[in-house]
């Protein structure tokens, strides 16, 4: 392992060889078998079902999970995958989520989905994506997993087989005994064959597989963006995408000594790549604290004590969870840490000071995203952290800042100078980074440079910051507003945990800055305090908020990130039916369209007055329709 403590040691890494040179396995298949073969007997992947620190655990060593692996790649095969179908599965973290990852990828083209999403959406995603398998849970108290599954295979005939994963088998004790008499019943209208998982696997051979693993790259996963409406964008990642940033984790951050606590979900890029291959190429040690994560039962409450008992040496986290555990004490021993590393979204430096003085452990913020395979660069886990920054390219990596002019041409910006951050790396898919390509359009600069959407810089040692979001930019009568800026003052004020910025619809200046806040729990603040605390924070007059709301709770996706479009939701709704009232109509849902974006839908109270609601409406720039 290469030492990672500046950009020194980036580029002698670097520069050892070219990438192409360093004679990685081609496969996956290939990847787990070489670490197989190193440490057969070594911790691999472990899970436990329930949050106490005492409670059961499944582990599988290294030689486990190949035999696994390879099992159940055999069994996708015999059932029609081939190497351009797809296997999707739709499950919370288990001891089986990362073996149906790592053998859809072997048997053909797998395909994680958000279990949070509803049935509809699911079903989008497994048309999309032309599934023919889909692993997902059988019914199991305290979760609908199996009742959206059979709901969407329903919505998507060309799912052949449905192969269920039963929970059960990790309890012990009563509970053992008991689930099979409260499990749900589920109602299912499709006629996919229905199969168990451990039955169905542990019928084929694991000692090798039945068919050819050839040895080329190719597409070994989707994974989905967004998820809002039935048919989000589609990423494609490659073998050498997923292998790369598994040569990276096991390059610069880990070895087989290494155990990583990650309470994030298997159906995200964080922990399928940065966690799950970085794992496979250092032979470190993953676990799985309950399926939901952080989102388990008494995970929060249990978490130092989880942390002592695995004696993990690397937490991998993300702001909001931070946020949460720095509300609880640290009870246990977690002095085995070395660091937490942090992503998918910005962390405030307050957070950071917080961490650091309770566990005496520093954050070590990266940054990836989805469309490039995930990892693009990371604060030096060894050496200067710019608390703030998402850290130093990686090798391989190539970070441009550019700024693309309404001329069509395009500049490099400058040190410092904000334009659109641009990425290449043998995890971008240069043309073909979407299913649909015509989503690929206008994504490429000098057909190279993956374009993230991403607003950064990069300031004179090379360290990168993230500024905003191109389409988050609050536009205020032509006027850009960054919403980073009011989220900032917002999260100085010590009663707020969480805020979310965003533009609500105006008839005059066609957005105006609204912010919706999570508080601390138990603080106690109003409205008219917090907007006295924007003005007083936010330098700039036009970034007032015009609206601060308090929710019990933000949006947040699987992985921490405060889910934007929801509050944009919120806001259509409050502002239309402001507009509305007097006319009879009123919001009754705001939609995602796929070519117009979001769409507010009207109903009617009674006698409407639709000349009436056609001029409120008119004067607003955003879609809408009766529904």
């Amino acid at each position: 392992m290469t030492r990672f403590r500046s950009y020194d040691d980036r580029n002698a890494l670097e520069g050892e060889m070219p990438y192409e040179a360093r004679g990685l396995p081609v496969t996956i298949h290939g990847f787990l078998a070489r670490t197989a073969e190193r440490f057969p007997d070594r911790p691999a992947i472990s899970f436990q079902l329930l949050s106490d620190p005492k409670s059961h655990a499944t582990t599988l060593t290294w030689q486990d999970l190949l035999e696994r692996v390879t099992e159940t790649a055999n069994l996708f095969r015999k059932l029609g995958v081939g190497p351009t179908d797809t296997v999707a599965y739709l499950l919370p973290n288990s001891i089986e989520t990362p073996v149906v990852l790592l053998a859809g990828a072997t048997a053909g083209i797998v395909n994680p989905i958000n279990p949070l999403l509803d049935a509809q959406q699911i079903a989008g995603i497994l048309r999309e994506t032309r599934a023919k398998v889909l692993v997902t849970l059988r019914a199991f108290p305290k979760t609908d997993v199996a009742q959206k599954a059979a709901e969407a295979v329903a919505l998507a005939p060309g799912v052949t087989h449905v192969i269920e994963v039963d929970l059960n088998r990790h309890l012990r004790g009563l509970k053992r005994w008991i689930v099979p008499l409260i499990r749900p019943r589920v109602k299912v209208r499709h006629k996919a064959k229905v199969l168990n998982f451990e039955a169905a696997t542990s019928a084929e051979k694991h000692t090798r597989l039945d068919f050819e693993d050839v040895q080329q790259d190719r597409v070994a996963a989707y994974f989905h963006t967004g998820g809002t409406t039935g048919t989000p964008k589609v990423a494609q990642h490659k073998y050498s995408g997923m292998i790369y940033n598994g040569w990276l984790g096991g390059s610069l951050l880990f070895d087989e000594n290494d155990v990583l606590m990650c309470p994030l979900p298997m159906f995200h890029v964080f922990a399928a790549y940065p966690v799950l291959m970085s794992c496979i190429a250092s032979g470190a040690h993953v676990v799985m604290p309950t399926p939901a994560g952080y989102r388990g039962e008494g995970v929060f409450d249990n978490f130092w004590k989880l942390i002592e008992r695995w004696q993990a040496t690397f937490l991998i986290t993300v702001p909001t969870a931070i946020s949460a555990l720095m509300q609880r004490p640290v009870n246990a021993d977690v002095s085995s840490l070395k660091t937490a590393i942090s992503g998918s979204a910005p962390l405030p430096i307050e957070l950071y000071n917080r961490f650091k003085s309770a566990t005496g452990v520093e954050i070590a913020e990266g940054y990836g995203l989805t469309e490039a395979t995930c990892l693009v660069s990371c604060n030096p886990v060894d050496g200067l952290k710019k608390v703030g920054s998402v850290g130093i390219p990686l090798p391989y990596t190539q970070v441009r800042i550019l700024r693309h002019d309404d001329a069509g041409h395009v500049h490099e910006c400058a040190s410092d100078e904000v334009g659109e951050i641009c990425v290449a790396n043998p995890g971008v898919f240069p043309g073909s980074t979407y299913t649909e390509s015509d989503k690929n359009s206008d994504l490429f600069a000098d057909d190279l440079y993956l374009r993230t959407g991403d607003l950064g810089r990069l300031d004179p040692d090379g360290y990168l910051w993230i500024t905003g979001r191109a389409k988050d930019l609050i536009i205020r009568g032509g006027h850009n507003i960054d919403p980073a800026e009011i989220e900032e003052a917002m999260l100085s004020h010590p009663a707020v945990a969480f805020a979310g910025a965003i533009g609500q619809p105006d008839s005059f200046a066609g957005e105006l800055p609204c912010v919706y806040v999570e508080l601390v729990a138990g603080a106690e603040v109003t409205t008219h305090e917090l907007l006295e605390h924007a003005r007083d924070h936010i330098h700039e007059r036009a970034a007032y908020p015009k609206h601060v709301e308090i929710l019990p709770e933000l949006p947040k996706t699987a992985v921490g990130k405060i889910f934007k479009p929801d509050l944009r939701r919120l806001a259509i709704k409050r502002v239309y039916d402001k507009a509305l009232k007097g006319t009879g109509a009123h919001v009754a849902e705001v939609v995602e369209d796929k070519k117009r974006g979001l769409v507010a839908r009207l109903a009617r109270d009674g006698s409407v007055d639709e000349a009436a609601v056609k001029a409120k409406l008119g004067e607003f720039t955003r879609p809408w329709d009766w529904a």
